[in-house]
């Protein structure tokens, strides 16, 4: 298993043992629920109520079904294990580490704080520097949204974002020079209800 593992972060670039790597499952697993968690006992009486009218299944995960959380927890770590250090991220663009602490609290980088420092999503940076128009769309982004959602969002396919007739990611369109402004419309919508 420790081979296999090796090969599949090799692949994916990410710079982590697997030792490590299954630490930061672990400890994203603990942080992002409990392990058997009871769906009903997010919601008051009116919400359970109005979820069980349209079909929505609010009993605890039974021991045969696949646990949704994986998905979560494995993007969390490849998200954590991706992610470059202030240090990493100013040499990626050339500049001083003070520099990235500026575009950090004036909001032009995204990040967040951990045990060893800052760290920057790895999605972010091209070869050349900073994803153009970048600031653009953090600037329009809602407050309250975790790295792990603007992170899917960024990267995963966006039906109004189109390149021809293909539809692109967020991180696609604004490295082939499309306009910033569109993909923060869609990024002011996160966390709203569709």
């Amino acid at each position: 298993m420790t081979v296999a593992l090796e090969k599949v972060l090799a692949k994916a670039g990410l710079r982590v043992s697997p030792t490590e790597f299954l630490t930061h499952v672990e400890d994203a697993a603990r942080r992002l629920s409990p392990p058997n968690p009871e769906p009903a006992g997010q919601f008051t009486a009116a919400e359970r109520e109005a979820l069980a009218d349209v079909g929505l299944d609010l009993r605890p995960r039974r021991d045969h079904e696949a646990d949704g959380r994986a998905r979560a927890v494995a993007e969390q770590a490849v998200l954590h294990d991706s992610a470059l250090t202030v240090g990493e991220a100013a040499a990626t663009i050339g500049v001083d580490t003070s520099r990235i602490r500026h575009r950090l609290s004036a909001g032009a980088l995204m990040g967040w704080k951990d045990r060893g420092g800052w760290r920057l999503p790895a999605w972010q940076f091209t070869e050349r520097g900073v994803l153009p128009g970048l600031d653009v769309v953090l600037a329009a982004l809602p407050g309250d949204q975790p790295p792990l959602v603007v992170a899917a969002f960024m990267t995963k396919e966006q039906e109004d974002l189109l390149a021809g007739s293909r539809t692109v990611t967020p991180c696609e369109w604004l490295m082939a020079g499309g306009d910033p402004k569109r993909v923060a419309r869609l990024a002011a919508m996160l966390g709203t209800p569709a």
